[in-house]
């Protein structure tokens, strides 16, 4: 395998850990993580794409791990996040680069190609479809769920969900990553919750007696390490600007998204089980979405659960730019 390298760089004002791998002159590929999650969910696919001849680029994202932790909501928007990955980009001292986003990462890089799509060569989405809001998306969100719990809702206070996950990170990053993976998959994942005394933790399923293969004790190890360093305000307060961003990014129509586009999900991923309609409606207004490939019984950690199949999917669309 590809040896991997890690460094420090200040970009946009603040400092980032990244994590890459390939010659630095060749082509750049960058790839931006998801919630709660670092540059080590790339671990796999960052050699991958070394290997098939590009720079690979993962960055642990501002307020993850042991990058810069800004401490007021307004520093999480998108302007800030998508000017992060413009930066590391401005780095390599090319002008387009891939963008790669998994989760929280593809909100991120589906409004980058929007904001700024001279910069980008093509996009990627791993789990989370484009999406044209037709209102603000908390409104939507309450509308959708009334009187019930829905973890974004949560997630809007500051406060609660920062003491409730961090009090036990370890126990907070094996249940997440337990919970939303294919191998938990249940039908019933939107069973009513009050939103009174609801937590983020009590709708997500207890873990079994033995993980899966894909999931190890050392994984989880680490990710609880980088998130009893930085704690959580920074990574739910992407979730805070939603409606911050919907404002800024609406006035820039899907039709600048005219690069290629690709969409990667797991079947059993309940991101998608959520919105069914989501990728019907993407394919209606990318216009030049070049393929989506769904990965049999794999959940919402799509490039860890099963990285043979989301690395032969992503190179695959690679290989036709």
């Amino acid at each position: 395998m590809t040896s991997v390298r890690e460094r420090r760089t200040r970009v946009n004002g603040v400092e980032l850990v990244v994590t890459e791998a390939g010659d630095p002159a060749a082509p750049p590929v960058i790839c931006a993580h998801g919630f709660p999650e670092s540059s080590y969910s790339w671990r796999y696919t960052l050699p991958a794409l070394a290997e098939a001849g590009f720079h690979a680029i993962a960055p642990d994202q501002r307020g993850y791990g042991a990058s810069s932790c800004p401490t007021v909501v307004d520093a999480y928007g998108i302007e800030q996040l998508a000017g992060d990955l413009i930066g590391l980009l401005d780095e390599t001292g090319e002008e387009q680069a891939v963008f790669v986003g998994h989760d929280w990462g593809a909100l991120i890089v589906w409004d980058l190609a929007r904001l700024y799509p001279e910069r980008v060569r093509a996009v990627v989405g791993v789990s989370v479809p484009f999406i044209d809001w037709p209102i603000a998306p908390t409104a939507l969100f309450k509308a959708a769920y009334p009187n019930r719990f829905f973890y974004i809702l949560y997630f809007q206070e500051v406060g609660p969900v920062e003491a409730e996950l961090g009090r036990d990170p370890r126990r907070t990053m094996a249940k997440t990553l337990w919970g939303a993976s294919g191998d938990a998959y249940r039908a019933d994942a939107d069973a009513e919750f009050p939103v009174d005394g609801t937590g983020f933790l009590d709708v997500v399923p207890d873990l079994p007696a033995r993980l899966p293969p894909w999931l190890t004790d050392a994984d989880i190890d680490h990710y609880a390490a980088q998130f009893t360093q930085s704690g959580f305000f920074g990574p739910v307060s992407y979730y805070r600007n939603l409606d911050a961003n919907w404002r800024k990014v609406k006035e820039f129509p899907p039709s600048r998204v005219s690069m290629p586009s690709f969409f990667i999900a797991g079947d059993r991923d309940v991101v998608v089980a959520r919105n069914p309609a989501g990728i019907e409606a993407m394919k209606a207004l990318l216009p030049n979405l070049r393929g989506v490939v769904m990965i049999p019984g794999v959940g919402h950690w799509t490039q860890q659960e099963a990285p043979g199949a989301f690395n032969d999917a992503l190179l695959g669309f690679l290989r036709t730019l």
